[in-house]
């Protein structure tokens, strides 16, 4: 039997209506809930690499504002500043401290004690090197003196590192002991040529008391050599003579070839069946000539 009740109908059609009013309040909610869900997820901001290199720049410059700064910043450009300060402070805190000159005064007077105390022992080898000794260019006549400075003004062109000073002294020693100002010059000369520093003539390599000298060469002859230790052997040739070379392969030193002229500084002399030879180390120095 069919139900055809009309209450029954219009509540079935309320309850209908109901149900979906309950639809449409649900979904907003579900809305709500997902927006959460995306604010939850949102990625942390950071700053890029160009505004940490801005921001490095503006908290250190010497004329950064703090202001607008973090108070990280500020703290740090705060300490700082008071480390620069701790560190420009001077010991004895006077704005006028004259401290730096007095460690020169200091330094000065201790070199200028210690080179007359060496001054003092030379001068029982050399007489002329005591430091309290008059100045031999003083007791020359003025034809002597003005002969002397002549010939120092010549040498000074061919000695190089001499002072046309410390060459005319030299001489003037050499005639105040009594030698004649042509024997004096000559002295002189081969005194200084022989000297610490100066380029020598490859004749005198053997009549140099010191263990390294600097000459000055053509290599006219390189040799073949196989020994694992020797980069390179030849002869190298002055107006003097000729003296071999020998380059050894830890001493790193450049190649160098037939016909070029070459500076050699600081080589090792060797000695062998009585005949002197030069060979290149560590401390050599070698130059190639125009």
């Amino acid at each position: 039997m069919s139900n055809t009740n009309p209450r029954g109908n219009e509540v079935s059609s309320v309850a209908q209506a109901v149900k979906h009013v309950d639809l449409d309040v649900r979904e907003p909610i579900a809305d709500e809930q997902v927006l959460e869900d995306v604010v939850e997820e949102e990625p942390e901001l950071r700053p890029s690499v160009e505004q940490e290199i801005q921001g490095t720049v503006d908290t250190n410059h010497p004329d950064a504002n703090p202001e607008g700064l973090t108070l990280e910043a500020e703290e740090r450009m705060q300490a700082r500043e008071a480390e620069i300060s701790r560190t420009f402070q001077r010991v004895d805190r006077r704005v006028d401290s004259d401290r730096e000159n007095r460690t020169r005064a200091v330094a000065r007077s201790g070199s200028i004690k210690r080179r007359r105390a060496f001054e003092k022992r030379a001068a029982s080898v050399d007489p002329w090197a005591d430091p309290d000794r008059e100045d031999a260019r003083l007791q020359l006549s003025r034809a002597e003196l003005a002969e002397v400075n002549q010939e120092a003004a010549r040498l000074s062109e061919e000695l190089r590192g001499w002072s046309r000073a410390a060459i005319s002294r030299r001489i003037a020693e050499r005639v105040v002991d009594g030698t004649d100002v042509a024997s004096a010059v000559m002295t002189a000369f081969e005194e200084l040529q022989m000297g610490p520093g100066q380029v020598i003539p490859i004749a005198a390599v053997g009549r140099v008391e010191r263990r390294e000298v600097n000459i000055e060469g053509t290599v006219v002859k390189l040799f073949n050599t196989n020994h694992p230790s020797i980069a390179w052997a030849g002869l190298v040739e002055d107006a003097t003579g000729t003296m071999k070379v020998t380059s050894w392969r830890r001493s790193a030193q450049p190649i160098v070839r037939e016909g070029e002229n070459l500076r050699l500084r600081s080589v090792a002399k060797n000695w062998y069946q009585g005949s002197v030879s030069v060979a290149l180390t560590g401390r050599s120095q070698v130059d190639i000539l125009d």
